[in-house]
């Protein structure tokens, strides 16, 4: 196999290593590998985003438990970490483009490969729109001149705005994206590392604050009071801000075809971004309840962290803290926008999208499929529009971001436990394995995925229909909507896209496409 990056330092991972998983799958490498430890680890932990998670749902994680609702950190945490370990065997053995979905499609089959693609694309076009939502609670925490559309008062003020804002950074991350992967790595790498600083300076800033013990975290403010799970429901409810936080790791195995050795770098990559994550968020959310002022005050279940950092560091200093969770707000976005369309050019050379030739076409000039780009922007701001006047919209369009994202995943652990099951699983040689732990890991990250997925999908008015006008089809919305996209784009699967799945052919691997060379059509796949 030829390889145009001959000129490769000669400590980095041999082209052959790095491109012998593309040829298991029966492509041949067209992305440039340009991505190196750091930026791999910088996808995954930008996706992840402490200071963009934390600092969007806080609100409502306070709101709807109490201090207490800290403890859903260390639960997400545990059951995510499960999914992290299963996927990290997975990216050591095939880091690949689109991982959700050609892992999948390895371990059950393509009925099931392409399930959790759609599933997975759909989730994260769903969620760059969440994400890009974050600017709205936080750009005018810093100056009111960011509240455009009315003085935020109003019902649909805050909603409206939202989308206003969040419709510029969609912007910004399609033309990044277009432009190619060195750029995108460059603005993420250097977001990522202020991310980073910025969240040790706050960690130690709220530590130098403290007022009050670290057993802040056991007061519930009786959230559970009239509910009739008591306390657990509100938790569970509750557990949602946690939740939104720790997923997404796999971007890291989605660039491995963009990446120097990425069959070692991915698995680490993906286990420090989640690591890190839980470590680093932790602190700030437990810093937070030992430092502001009063734990009754109003800002606390309104504006959340935001009301916080003003409160604990006072104007200057925390609007400069503000302005640093804003870059990490835009890496995160971008981040997420890059693993769609990584997803979305997997599909595509599959010819498992419409217009599949065109969506999985790579720029010569930019090294990057920037149909997709554009395309998953464009869809973006049209969840966006929908939701405009919706004063849910931020616990709405998460919610359902999050319920997808732990689909597509439980379509990827599934299959692998019973591969284990049947003694079909086996791990790279010499790379990364639980061994013996791997199915005890591999059962608890599909009872997590499983029940977390019911968890966030539970029909709550607090979380899909918390104001009037009250209608059943909002309350039911994250079941009816999950269900709409799964069982309607599994038809149009079913029925129009599996006769005309199979790599097409240029993009099949060098020695396939040779020996055909008058091939015009794909090679379906039985």
């Amino acid at each position: 196999m030829t390889d145009s990056r001959a000129e490769r330092p000669p400590h980095d991972a041999p082209p052959a290593q790095d491109d012998d998983g593309l040829a298991d799958f029966g492509y041949r490498p067209e992305l440039k590998r340009t991505l190196g430890n750091f930026h791999t680890f910088a996808a995954g932990i930008s996706y992840i985003s402490i200071l963009t998670g934390t600092f969007q749902l806080f609100y409502f994680g306070y709101g709807h438990g109490g201090p207490a609702y800290w403890w859903s950190w260390p639960m997400v945490f545990a059951g995510q970490l499960m999914i992290a370990l299963s996927f990290a065997e997975l990216a050591a053995r095939h880091p690949v483009a689109g991982s959700v979905y050609n892992w999948a499609k390895r371990l059950g089959n393509p009925h099931i490969g392409w399930l959790a693609g759609w599933m997975m694309l759909v989730a994260s076009i769903v969620s760059l729109s969440a994400v890009a939502l974050a600017y709205q609670l936080t750009l005018p925490q810093i100056s009111p001149a960011f509240q455009f559309i009315g003085d935020g008062t109003g019902r649909y003020d805050v909603a409206t705005n939202g989308v206003v804002l969040a419709g510029v950074l969609i912007l910004f991350t399609t033309l990044v994206n277009a432009f190619g992967v060195k750029l995108m790595a460059r603005i993420n790498t250097a977001g990522v590392f202020i991310e980073l600083v910025a969240t040790v300076v706050l960690i130690v800033l709220f530590a130098v604050h403290v007022v009050r013990g670290p057993d802040v975290v056991l007061e519930t403010h009786h959230a559970g009071d009239g509910q009739s799970f008591g306390y657990l429901g509100a938790f569970l409810t509750a557990s949602l801000a946690s939740a939104y936080v720790m997923y997404g790791f796999d971007t890291a195995a989605s660039l491995g075809e963009e990446s120097l050795d990425p069959s070692r770098n991915a698995p680490r990559a993906i286990l420090r971004a989640l690591l890190a994550s839980f470590v680093l968020g932790g602190l700030i959310l437990l810093l937070a309840l030992m430092s502001v002022g009063s734990l009754n005050g109003e800002g606390l279940s309104t504006d959340g962290l935001q009301y916080i950092v003003l409160d604990v560091l006072g104007d200057t200093v925390g609007k400069a803290m503000l302005w640093c969770v804003l870059i990490a707000v835009t890496v995160c976005a971008l981040a997420v926008h890059t693993a769609a369309i990584r997803l979305a050019f997997a599909m595509s050379r599959d010819n498992n999208l419409p217009a599949a030739s065109l969506l999985a076409r790579v720029s010569p000039r930019f090294q990057t499929p920037v149909l997709p780009a554009v395309i998953v922007g464009v869809l973006s701001l049209a969840v966006l529009l929908i939701n405009i006047r919706q004063p849910q919209i931020f616990s709405v369009v998460t919610s359902i971001g999050i319920i997808m994202i732990y689909g597509a995943y439980l379509l990827v652990t599934v299959p692998m436990l019973i591969a284990r099951l049947r003694g079909r699983w086996q791990p790279a040689p010499g790379r990364f394995t639980l061994g013996r732990w791997g199915l005890p890991v591999n059962i608890l990250a599909v009872l997590w995925g499983a029940g977390m997925m019911i968890n966030l999908a539970w029909p709550r008015t607090a979380v899909y229909n918390a104001a009037p006008p009250y209608h059943w089809y909002l309350r039911w919305g994250a079941v009816l909507f999950v269900g709409a996209v799964a069982l309607g784009g599994f038809a149009y699967y079913w029925f129009i896209q599996r006769h005309r799945t199979g790599v097409l052919a240029e993009h099949a691997a060098r020695n396939e496409a040779e020996s055909d060379t008058t091939r015009s059509t794909p090679t379906h796949v039985h």
